[in-house]
């Protein structure tokens, strides 16, 4: 097989769109990625006979290239897959170093230390990513490694043209990174409509092609990363890189209005907190009956729901491998209909009687559908905008800052704002929490629906809202994923946050303030959807609109 770089769908029959692509094809596949440049490149591998895994291990890699916000082969993530029938779940999440303490971020005092998380290479966990893509290509794909690499390489070596907003939480990544990294030698000349090159991650992503996980795990990058964390005072050593594993585990389901979903269990609490979004909404259905989407009574309901699932993440969710996460517990019907028993549908509970309830910002998303049924659903990360804003020097590729998902001291908030207890709890070799979802839907044993986002602690609740929107309110997805978004994580206080795309203004702003709500809008878009419907025989993608996204539906 020969992928082209440029032009690179050259004779591909395809529709493209920012935000949504139908065709009624009997034999489609279909991509929706949050670049024009992963989409294109998953197009072509649909057309020359790749199947969905082909497609995003192709994805993952231009995207690390042209999406290098999130874009990552420095971070890790999660892959939620339909295959032949059944469902698969591969967790690349990044793992703490060996040489990680518990108390590594904070002072003499106790206190958390400001920033050491997030920026330089101590806030780096053990990247996952080349890794999670060579399991899932190892174990599914159908075409050569070498060519889903290729079209990575062409970007990386001739360039590619920047965007207008290569951000979502940062906007002023070089002066945050100034002086602290080797960040703005590296993107501080990148500029909006101009072409970028980056000869380094070149050559990296040929050693990947040619040796595959080898080199980036125990070969010459392997080498160059150490050095970098060497030279700027980091954890990760040749030991933590060789021992990587990614990890196959059974995904989450949920069985619900004659559907099954399939999403990321632990080390995400994604796939648990989805289960109890869907099942209190379930158990309070009467609450919901014939309440406009989006009213106050609406947002409230979402809200008081909400607040428990995060007062249940915060203390009880962390690495299953480390900590004894009371999963069954947490999704038994019982103990969902406890929960939903304390909604009060018509006032605002105290937030501090909201209680755990049993006893005792950047990443990326891309949906993929083959013309055979099967199903990707990848959402990885470098957590923040460019991660640590550390690039490994030689290999030009950025490092994550996803040590700050864990709980460096029980009580303290991490960058969203989210709080955790000993359950996540930095040791070393642990994978830190995550929100990630990646999530697809299914309806008698058939794809109906490939969805996820970026967003931090807001991914799983933004998923939710889609699903309401798409599965209660019989929305197209396009509008589904257009509609307004809303958030509230129990903390702070009575705190519903919204984005600048559609904000929360007028009637039902006022009316929520009235019940004791403060309406804030969070400053960065509530993610940045990527989906898939498959309606019987046809096939419709949708790329939210707060992003660049395109879909492309490939016949």
């Amino acid at each position: 097989m020969k992928l082209f770089i440029k032009p690179l769908i050259v004779g591909v029959a395809i529709a493209v769109s920012s935000h949504s692509v139908f065709a009624s094809l009997l034999d489609a596949g279909a991509v929706a990625a949050p670049d024009e440049y992963g989409a294109k490149v998953a197009a072509q591998v649909l057309k020359e006979g790749g199947n969905a895994v082909d497609a995003a291990v192709a994805t993952a890699f231009t995207l690390a290239v042209t999406y290098p916000e999130a874009g990552n082969i420095g971070g890790g993530g999660f892959m939620t897959l339909y295959v032949k029938g059944k469902p698969y779940f591969l967790d690349y999440r990044e793992v703490a170093p060996k040489a990680a303490t518990k108390d590594m971020y904070l002072n003499e005092k106790g206190e958390v230390t400001e920033n050491l998380s997030v920026i330089g290479a101590k806030a780096s966990g053990v990247p996952g990513t080349v890794m999670g893509l060579w399991e899932a290509h190892k174990r599914f794909g159908k075409l050569p490694w070498r060519d889903l690499v290729t079209p990575a390489i062409g970007y990386a070596r001739n360039g590619f043209t920047v965007a207008e907003k290569q951000y979502q939480y940062r906007s002023n990544v070089n002066e945050l990174f100034k002086g602290k990294t080797n960040f703005g030698e590296y993107f501080g000349a990148m500029k909006a409509g101009t072409n970028f090159k980056q000869p380094e991650l070149a050559k990296t992503l040929e050693r990947i092609a040619e040796n595959g996980p080898d080199d980036f795990y125990k070969g010459f990058t392997a080498k160059l990363l150490v050095a970098q964390m060497k030279k700027d005072d980091g954890l990760i050593t040749a030991a933590d890189l060789e021992s990587y594993q990614a990890k196959w585990r059974e995904p989450m389901r949920v069985d619900w209005q004659g559907k099954t979903l399939y999403t990321a269990p632990l080390p995400s609490s994604g796939g648990i907190s989805l289960a109890q979004l869907i099942g209190i909404k379930e158990q309070r259905a009467a609450d919901f009956k014939g309440v406009e989407l989006n009213s106050a009574k609406y947002i409230h309901l979402l809200a008081e729901i909400e607040k428990r699932v995060f007062a249940d993440r915060a203390n009880y969710m962390g690495d299953p491998d480390f900590a004894k996460v009371p999963v069954d517990k947490l999704i038994d019907p019982a103990y969902i209909k406890q929960r939903a028993s304390e909604v009060n549908p018509d006032a605002i509970s105290a937030t501090e009687s909201v209680r755990p309830g049993l006893e005792s910002h950047q990443t990326t998303h891309f949906s993929i559908v083959d013309a055979d049924g099967n199903a990707v659903s990848n959402t990885y990360t470098l957590n923040f905008d460019y991660g640590n804003g550390v690039v490994v020097a030689g290999a030009g590729f950025l490092l994550n800052d996803e040590m700050d998902d864990f709980s460096a001291k029980p009580g303290a908030a991490n960058g969203f704002g989210v709080l955790g207890t000993d359950a996540n709890a930095i040791e070393p070799g642990k994978r830190m929490l995550s929100s990630m979802s990646p999530t697809i839907v299914t309806r008698d044993g058939q794809v109906d629906l490939v969805v996820g986002t970026p967003g931090g602690s807001r991914i799983f609740t933004s998923i939710f809202q889609v699903l309401n929107d798409v599965y209660d309110f019989n929305m197209p997805i396009a509008k589904a994923v257009a509609a307004q978004r809303v958030h509230h994580q129990l903390l702070p206080k009575d705190t519903i946050y919204f984005d600048s795309y559609a904000p929360l203004t007028g009637k039902v702003a006022d009316e929520l303030k009235t019940m004791g709500y403060t309406i804030e809008d969070q400053g960065w878009l509530l993610g940045d959807i990527q989906a898939i419907k498959v309606n019987g025989k046809s096939v419709e993608t949708a790329s939210d609109p707060r992003g660049r996204g395109t879909g492309i539906v490939v016949k």
